[in-house]
């Protein structure tokens, strides 16, 4: 990936990580915007959405209807030839290393094969 794309899925992450914060209110969930990715064209943007003590569902059909609220922020504060259309995508990432964890620790606690005395 190039320094410039790079530098284009970080300010986007950015601008739609604020706009999520100020205009989206979710009730005992934790919502956070873990990264995006656009194409070469800057045509599409994959917008990946962790969900922390809820469903998942809900957060990515009210994102989505929305759509259009973020497309104008970010066409209003970055100097982008072409807005990129967004998709929203879920995230689970941090749920699969919170299970990974768990089974680290149940077989940290399974019994061990005696050593080998060379």
């Amino acid at each position: 990936m190039s320094q410039r794309l790079s530098r284009i899925n970080e300010l986007l992450k950015r601008e739609i990580s604020s706009v999520a914060q100020k205009e989206f209110e979710f009730r005992n969930i934790l919502v956070t915007i873990s990264d995006v990715e656009v194409t070469d064209d800057l045509r599409e943007a994959k917008v990946f959405v962790s969900v922390l003590g809820g469903d998942s569902e809900p957060v990515l059909e009210k994102l989505t209807k929305s759509k259009s609220v973020f497309q104008s922020v970010i066409n209003k504060r970055t100097n982008l030839r072409c807005t990129p259309v967004l998709s929203f995508r879920v995230d689970n990432s941090a749920s699969r290393g919170v299970d990974i964890v768990n089974l680290l620790d149940e077989v940290e606690k399974l019994p061990k094969a005696p050593e080998e005395e060379a």
